[in-house]
């Protein structure tokens, strides 16, 4: 790969991921991000342990341990509070690497400062893709354009290189959710990772530092149609009423200014993430719901593995190859996971109850097995 050219479209963790290990096998790398501007705010995110093993490839794991907060174990609880099944995930995760909490932005700065001089041009994205005698060429939202050896879409679950690159059929689809994010001030009783389950519903609680608490929330089907009217605050108040603390508290010190993130919860699924020297990596190749924490895991797993693959095969559409033969075998396991986990979450609840005190510390490492694993 020495001197080839390699356009990344995103700028989120997977695409940044990339540059820094084609950086450091001697690839001319370049990123576009559609974005204007690298925004401070956002949400926070839990590290599983193959998530920080990545890291530590990366050559980033002293900086990330610096930012974040160790999670020993992770508590299952019903809405009123009590509790269900503790699961020990460090001793899960052990010998590989801790699992870790941390602000979402925090990662993104660690990952931006280590791509060092490779050119990143922001508020651009990529408008058309063509592919000739082994030449990706592409043209910008500016009207430039330029010729790559190859293309990555690294552009996150509504991606543009899907888009314009696969069949008009190859778009996210809905699972049937919808969620919430947002970070507040932690309240004394928030001490590790920690999960309240209602009826069809689930409120996530995550310190990450600094006195914060990264907080998610679903339910199962939509929200009424007046929700919009109500504001997301008085939405998650009236949604998430039944619960006992610290969700009223969080909930009460939410005012309509506060910066909550909603989304419907979708997945992709691709017969194929290769089109000759064009590949995506990451959310845009196989996106699933969030209950296994295992985007940005995936995400830089990818990046670690698709760099080697372009180092060691040097002609790009074999390397392309191998990556995906390599890779989705370990995507699809968490996808199969992850329905499995919201088919145990959606039991009628004295049911699920009673399945998690008996049975979730075998659901859990049962979960996570094949990821324990390199890459």
């Amino acid at each position: 790969m020495s001197g080839r050219r390699v356009l990344i479209v995103g700028g989120g963790i997977a695409g940044l991921a990339l540059a820094r290990t084609l950086a450091r096998i001697g690839a001319c790398p370049e990123v576009i991000e559609r974005e204007r501007f690298w925004r401070a705010a956002g949400t926070g995110m839990f590290l599983p342990g193959n998530a920080t093993r990545a890291l530590v490839a990366l050559g980033l794991g002293a900086q990330v341990v610096v930012r974040s907060m160790e999670i020993p174990w992770q508590r299952f609880c019903d809405h009123r509070g009590r509790l269900l099944r503790e699961v020990d995930v460090a001793a899960l995760w052990w010998p590989i690497a801790p699992c870790l909490a941390m602000h979402r932005a925090d990662l993104r700065d660690l990952l931006l400062e280590a791509t060092g001089d490779v050119p990143i041009r922001l508020g651009q994205t990529a408008d058309r893709i063509a592919q000739r005698n082994g030449i990706v060429s592409v043209t910008f939202s500016d009207g430039t354009s330029g010729d790559y050896d190859l293309v990555v879409g690294a552009d996150g679950i509504h991606s543009a290189v899907r888009r314009l690159t696969f069949e008009p059929t190859a778009a996210p689809r809905a699972v049937g959710q919808v969620g919430w994010r947002f970070v507040a001030a932690r309240p004394p009783d928030v001490t590790t990772w920690s999960v309240m389950l209602g009826r069809h519903a689930a409120f996530l609680t995550l310190p990450i530092g600094d006195d914060l608490v990264y907080c998610y929330c679903d339910v199962l089907s939509p929200p009424d149609p007046d929700g919009a009217e109500r504001g997301p605050a008085e939405q998650l108040t009236r949604l998430f009423c039944e619960f006992a603390d610290p969700v009223p508290t969080l909930l009460d010190a939410l005012d309509p200014a506060s910066e909550i993130h909603f989304s419907s919860i979708e997945e992709v699924v691709l017969e194929s993430w290769v089109r000759d020297r064009v590949v995506l990596i990451g959310d845009a190749a196989h996106a699933t719901s969030p209950n296994m924490a295992q985007g940005a895991a995936m995400a830089l797993e990818d990046a670690l593995v698709l760099g080697q693959c372009l180092h060691e095969i040097e002609p790009i559409p074999d390397a392309l190859a191998t990556f995906e033969a390599r890779r989705r075998p370990r995507t699809d396991w968490v996808r199969a996971q992850t329905h499995r986990r919201d088919r145990t979450r959606y039991l009628p609840p004295i049911v699920r109850d009673n399945v998690l005190r008996v049975l979730g510390r075998r659901i859990m490492y049962a979960n996570y097995r094949l990821l324990l694993e390199d890459p």
